[in-house]
């Protein structure tokens, strides 16, 4: 009788299959349907768990949480990652686009993040060290599934804003060997309590619009009454145990999600494929990846 059943099913799936392969067909109906079901925010956003509220211009929309995730995991195969606060999406681009790019936010509560050091930091040094590092990491991360990542300079180097308490910089990725280089853009704005993470990732065919958007972005960001920089009570604050450099070469990830771990957000260069093949891995594993019943044959 299981054996019946599971025949069924099998039979089922694919029939089912039949029909994604049909829409396959049409791509771009199914990426449209899968922009319409995003949901965007404009205007001022807060950002509680980060005690910021991010004042967005005409130029950027907001995604929540969970449609962040979707849009990391399902369409651009990133690892899972539930420390993702949200994304900034480009007005007049959707994600799905083969130019498109999104800044991520995350924050870290790590405590206040002295920045007296930012004036000696030799960050052509820092970057020697970063590709070691990162060269280093990639049997982790190709155990993990996520391939060779190598860092090949600085796509902007890093600038710190003694006034506004931001850093930001970009570095040029190869995924893979690949031809196409992937910028990752970062910006970290610093708070009485921690900093908050925006990460921008697009081609480097790209990088003059990322950078352009990347420094309204910088302009958006505020830290909520009693949690800016200017707060910080020495006497009863935490303090984290690093300062700027770490924020730029990455020590200072320990303790974020996984997307903060691996370095960087893997932009698929076959957005359409990766929708659909998670999509039917979970169908698969839905219907067979149950435990066998007692005595089934």
């Amino acid at each position: 009788m299981i054996n019946m059943l599971r025949c069924a099913a099998l039979s089922a799936v694919l029939s089912m299959s039949s029909a994604v392969v049909a829409q396959a067909a049409d791509p771009a109906a199914q990426l449209q349907q899968f922009n319409a079901s995003l949901n965007y925010q404009t205007g001022d956003v807060p950002v509680a768990e980060a005690h910021a509220t991010l004042h967005l211009d005409s130029g950027f929309r907001y995604l929540a949480p969970a449609d962040t995730r979707r849009v990391l995991e399902e369409l651009w195969g990133n690892p899972p990652d539930d420390s993702v606060l949200g994304m900034l999406v480009p007005n007049g681009l959707e994600v799905t686009d083969d130019n498109s790019w999104a800044v991520v936010l995350t924050y870290s509560d790590d405590g206040f993040v002295s920045d007296e050091e930012a004036a000696k930091i030799d960050y052509d040094d820092l970057l020697k060290t970063m590709q070691e590092e990162t060269a280093a990491a990639n049997g982790e991360r190709e155990k993990a599934g996520y391939g060779r990542v190598d860092l090949v300079g600085w796509a902007s180097p890093p600038r710190y804003d003694a006034d506004q308490k931001k850093l930001h910089w970009a570095k040029e990725l190869a995924f893979n060997g690949a031809a196409q280089h992937t910028v990752n853009y970062d910006i970290r704005a610093l708070g009485r309590g921690g900093y908050l993470s925006l990460n921008a990732v697009g081609a480097m065919g790209d990088l003059a619009n990322i950078q352009q958007g990347m420094g309204r972005v910088l302009n958006m960001i505020e830290f909520d009454a009693g949690h800016r920089y200017a707060d910080f009570d020495g006497d009863t604050d935490k303090v984290a145990g690093y300062g700027l450099a770490a924020l730029v070469g990455g020590a200072a990830a320990s303790k974020m999600g996984l997307f903060a771990k691996l370095g960087m957000l893997l932009l698929s260069l076959k957005k359409f494929a990766v929708f659909l093949l998670v999509g039917a891995a979970a169908l698969l594993k839905r219907v067979f990846g149950g435990k066998k019943s007692d005595g089934a044959a």
